[in-house]
């Protein structure tokens, strides 16, 4: 039943314009918006109605919450829904944007049975799997460097992704078992290379904070897919075709 309510009010919430307010946010904000194919802009510009209307923002530290940031973080967070079967990361129910950087209380084990407590700086932070944090200033820096692989926005959301099947693990939910196996085979063998590398000193294609864990590699991955496909296509063939399926997306025919 619940399932029926939804549907329709999802469907009035589609029947809403789109403001041209909310337009030209997008296009002063989201360049890769702009890059997108008119199919796309028009499925994206829907699915952040529908995020807009079910997500609840929350601005932290004397942050005002406005229509800017709703729209700049929906329209980052919902390219990752493009042509795919979505239900708007079920399990979030709010996004906590700070004005700039925050720290993040932690502990950490430094060996020799000392826990040693730190402050750490954080620019985003998928809590749990009902709460996205971020910062402000880095949702926008991330949105206007397209090439850079670095963007905040798909980094934590692609943690909701991931922990739709219910645990942080690098293994979101894919359409079949087949899937699942060559995901297996691929994503930790791209994440034991990138283990090494950080090991050993190298330089690497993806940012090494990547083989932190395979939740964080996904994350990392993802931010490479979409924002430099063609360099991970030439050094990573076998990862890029893992996240082309996966997203059903290909950002070389518009990056």
């Amino acid at each position: 039943m619940f399932g029926i309510f939804k549907r329709a009010r999802r469907k009035n919430i589609l029947k809403q314009p789109f403001s041209e307010e909310w337009l030209a946010v997008l296009e002063k904000n989201v360049p890769l918006y702009l890059k997108l194919p008119p199919h796309l802009q028009a499925e994206l510009r829907s699915h952040i109605k529908i995020f807009i209307a079910e997500k609840h923002f929350e601005g932290c530290q004397g942050l005002e919450m406005t229509d800017e940031i709703k729209v700049t973080v929906s329209a980052q967070a919902c390219c990752l829904l493009l042509n795919r079967k979505v239900d708007y990361y079920p399990a979030l129910k709010t996004i906590l944007v700070y004005p700039t950087t925050f720290i993040l209380p932690s502990k950490a084990y430094v060996g020799a049975g000392v826990l040693e407590e730190a402050d750490k700086p954080v620019l985003g932070l998928c809590f749990k799997r009902d709460v996205v944090i971020l910062a402000w200033d880095s949702v926008l820096h991330g949105a206007s460097h397209l090439h850079d692989g670095k963007n905040v926005v798909f980094h934590e959301f692609a943690h909701q992704l991931d922990v739709q099947e219910g645990h942080f693990n690098g293994a979101p939910v894919l359409a079949t078992r087949a899937h699942y196996m060559t995901w297996a085979k691929v994503m930790s063998n791209r994440f034991e290379k990138l283990s090494q590398k950080r090991r050993s000193g190298k330089k690497s294609f993806l940012n090494q904070y990547g083989a932190t864990n395979p939740a964080e590699f996904f994350a990392v991955a993802t931010e490479y897919f979409f924002e430099q496909p063609g360099e991970m296509k030439n050094k990573h063939p076998d990862l890029f075709n893992e996240l082309k399926s996966f997203y059903n997306q290909n950002p070389l025919t518009y990056i």
